[in-house]
């Protein structure tokens, strides 16, 4: 089986060349761009199977990066950010990238996240696949969520969602009216594990991190869902009741 494939798209030549290396040594196969055009076109010709991408770049930036990537072909993307700019990471999440790092981040930290939205990806589809019947669709009060056609409809109207958010919203309304810990969400639907995640003082970071990548895509469906869908549990979770009221101070 050949390597998996990773675009890394970064202006700043020592950073991009410590990613490369780390994910080199993992055994990927790396390519490089450091502009927004080049990044769109390399990601074209080279298909990657997942992209890391910075939000400032010249040319255009990594949120239309983003954009014009998941267009042309869905791709599991990681957005690095300097700026820990709320509205930057929700617009990036909007247009399809499935999780952030705020510089300064840990390389060990950024492979596991690689490894862990690659094996999101295999996994996604069977559980697609093995959650229901084929055909059969979720049903929560006004909510119809078709796991084969990935298609998700309010009140008869249809929703249009990313692959990541899709996935959360899936594996809420499979259990609906149970809270489910933000650090259970991040394994089970991100693939992300403590036991891959950095030690001493940068795992708190790093938790922060996920925990917070939970929330904006809970903000991001509520968005699009409405604020009744999930309900917060502040300190704990989320859980999907439709007719929900949000916690005001949470994720909204």
């Amino acid at each position: 089986m050949s390597n998996r494939k990773v675009l890394i798209v970064e202006d700043e030549r020592a950073i991009a060349d410590a990613i490369a290396a780390r994910l080199r040594a993992e055994e990927f196969d790396v390519a490089l761009a450091a502009n927004g055009p080049d990044a769109v076109a390399r990601a074209a010709v080279w298909r990657p199977d997942l992209v890391v991408l910075d939000i400032m770049l010249p040319g255009f930036d990594g949120l239309e990066v983003c954009r014009r990537i998941q267009a042309e072909r869905p791709v599991p993307i990681i957005m690095l950010t300097a700026r820990d700019d709320e509205n930057d990471l929700l617009v990036g999440l909007a247009m399809g990238a499935d999780d952030y790092l705020t510089k300064p981040f840990s390389l060990r930290e950024l492979a596991a996240r690689v490894h862990a939205l690659l094996r999101r990806e295999e996994r996604s589809a069977q559980l697609a696949a093995e959650a229901t019947p084929a055909g059969a669709a979720i049903v929560v009060g006004d909510l119809e969520i078709n796991p084969a056609e990935r298609r998700v409809r309010r009140a008869g109207v249809e929703v249009h969602l990313t692959p990541i958010e899709f996935d959360l919203l899936s594996h809420l309304a499979r259990r609906p009216r149970t809270v489910l810990p933000r650090q259970r969400l991040l394994a089970q639907v991100w693939g992300w594990s403590e036991s891959t995640a950095p030690r001493g003082n940068r795992y708190a970071s790093a938790a922060a991190s996920g925990t917070r990548t939970v929330d904006s895509h809970v903000k991001a469906l509520r968005r699009k869902l409405g604020a009744d869908v999930i309900r917060t549990v502040h300190g704990v979770g989320y859980s999907l009741e439709i007719g929900a009221v949000p916690d005001l101070g949470v994720a909204r």
